[in-house]
């Protein structure tokens, strides 16, 4: 196993393709590409429907895979605001490829059995696949794409984001082989001699305690500890310092613990989501997210400091406490709210990851949403930085 990943500024998109095509070339022989990642920013939207036969004319590989994306990331590089062109590719000997192009239309229906799950994604759950989803957000829904899979595949990996380069449907791009498609989603399963391991960072900091939910209604938060949230929330940020207090007035959010087996929840089993309203009379709130009662949430902070540390620190365990194989490649599914507009400097994830983790390959994009697991269970994120990484099963299967 092999990988290989390149950026390139280059405002031309033909001169951005040879860039970087060029650059991968001398870690990866082009004749053995098995798959190509291809992300590509809003700056060269002109040039969708061009990108992949000119990428595939000079690499031929095998599998192509991308999309359009607000912001890019190849070679451990972020670029952002600016034309940029990723590629990542691999040479995977031993490892299956199955890409599909979906269509919301297409998903089973909710009382489907998993052999229509299985048909429509050409892979039997015995393979234990590992699947990289890359969707567009106005036209396919991920959140049931997602838990199909989880309920069919329970033992796979899944990881991916939301094309990020549109603000109005059909203006993004999917790319499978050759075909570009406006809407939908792409999803590339892989099995055989390989490990997947992920790492989602929310960054966020929990404040007060965990509370109950004792009534909820929907997405619509009633009670907690039978009382209403707002009385709860307004309790918490009471006791917080003066800086925390400001920033629970636009960085307020809430941890929903997904595993009702656990006990004590520590952090990463928060599902981190939004509180999108609330109404002051009624001390009630709007959040972002189904609610069952009896599940325990808590309050959270985000801010780059925190962001920064909840990396470092998931970064750092990871590279401590992994055992096995060498680490080959990684793909970066990082929301577009992160970056220069919450660090204020670029290359801030990837550099933490570098340091942490090692320079291997790194490729992605800032997303409109990121997919990856929390305690077993796959979701669409937002705010995250969620990594796939690459490694053979065997260390003897390297070349």
């Amino acid at each position: 196993m092999k990988w290989a990943s390149a950026v390139s500024r280059e405002p031309n998109v033909e001169l951005a393709i040879e860039e970087s095509i060029a650059a991968v070339s001398q870690e990866l022989e082009k004749d053995n590409v098995d798959l190509a990642v291809v992300f590509i920013s809003g700056e060269h939207a002109p040039h969708y429907d061009r990108i992949p036969e000119l990428v595939q004319r000079k690499l031929n590989a095998k599998v192509l895979i991308g999309c359009s994306a607000g912001g890019v990331i190849g070679g451990g590089q972020e670029v952002e605001q600016t034309p940029g062109f990723a590629l990542t590719i691999a040479h995977l000997p031993g490892i299956n490829l199955r890409p599909v192009h979906l269509e919301g239309t297409a998903l089973p229906s909710p009382d489907a059995g998993p052999e229509a799950w299985e048909r429509m994604m050409r892979i039997a759950p015995i393979e234990v696949p590992a699947f990289i989803a890359l969707a567009d957000p106005f036209s396919y829904p991920a959140k049931e794409l997602l838990e199909g899979l989880d309920y069919v595949y329970p033992n796979s990996v899944k990881i991916g984001g939301m094309a990020s380069a549109a603000i109005a449907p059909f203006n993004n791009v999917l790319y499978l082989g050759t075909a570009v498609h406006r809407t939908g989603a792409v999803v590339l399963a892989i099995s055989g001699d390989l490990v997947v391991d992920t790492i989602v960072a929310q960054g966020c900091r929990p404040i007060g305690d965990p509370l109950q939910i004792t009534k909820c209604n929907g997405n619509l938060l009633l009670e907690l500890e039978k009382e209403p949230p707002l009385e709860a929330l307004r309790r918490v940020v009471r006791s917080l310092n003066e800086e925390d207090k400001e920033l629970a007035r636009h960085s307020l959010l809430l941890g929903i613990v997904m595993d009702r087996m656990l006990d004590h929840p520590s952090h990463g089993d928060f599902l981190i989501r939004n509180i999108m309203g609330w109404d002051p009379n009624k001390g009630i709130m709007q959040i972002g997210e189904l609610l069952t009662e009896g599940q325990i949430v808590q309050f959270h902070l985000r801010d780059a400091k925190t962001s920064t540390d909840d990396l470092t620190e998931l970064l750092k365990q990871y590279s401590e406490d992994k055992v096995g194989t060498q680490s080959e490649g990684a793909l970066l599914f990082s929301c577009n709210g992160r970056g220069v507009n919450l660090y204020g400097q670029a290359n801030h994830d990837t550099g933490l990851f570098q340091t942490q983790v090692g320079s291997i390959p790194l490729g992605g994009f800032f997303c409109a949403g990121e997919i990856g697991p929390v305690n077993g269970n796959t979701f669409l994120h937002g705010h995250t930085s969620s990594f796939a990484i690459f490694r053979p099963t065997t260390q003897n299967k390297l070349s």
